[in-house]
């Protein structure tokens, strides 16, 4: 995985956002830990090459080209919220938090709760291409 000065910022010395990730999973200790781990992998499985990150006081983070998701943990639900997600195809509605927001768009995941995984990767594609491009759409040019 790639380091960025981000990830280097919010990292304990020596410990990777990976790292740090896996901890905060492991620490969790019961279903939310298990959710959140699961949603991890498979983020990962639809991109190899997301970038992990921790910020805002310990949020994991998956980047590509700019902030896919975040995973958070509350007592009654993991949430995954999507940066751009009100721009994403959503047609197996996952989204079921945060649809008033002009911008974001999250997944609350509760106890014993199935995500359709194929959708969720189909989410993290989705999220990966509107990022890329923003990123590679030409600069204005200046009016003379």
């Amino acid at each position: 995985m790639k380091k960025t000065d981000t990830e280097q910022d919010q990292s304990v010395p020596g410990q990777s956002a990976s790292e740090l990730i896996s901890a905060k999973i492991a620490s969790l200790g019961d279903w939310r830990g298990e959710t959140l781990g699961k949603m991890r992998q498979l983020i990962k499985a639809a991109d190899p090459d997301v970038v992990e990150e921790v910020k805002w006081m310990g949020t994991p983070v998956w980047s590509h080209d700019g902030i896919i998701c975040t995973g958070e943990s509350y007592k009654s639900v993991v949430k995954l919220t999507f940066a751009k997600g009100a721009s994403l195809p959503d047609p197996a509605q996952l989204f079921n938090s945060s649809l008033d927001g002009n911008v974001r768009r999250a997944i609350d995941i509760h106890a014993g709760e199935a995500v359709d995984e194929a959708a969720f990767k189909a989410l993290i594609h989705a999220a990966i291409a509107l990022n890329s491009s923003a990123k590679k759409k030409p600069a204005k040019k200046a009016k003379t």
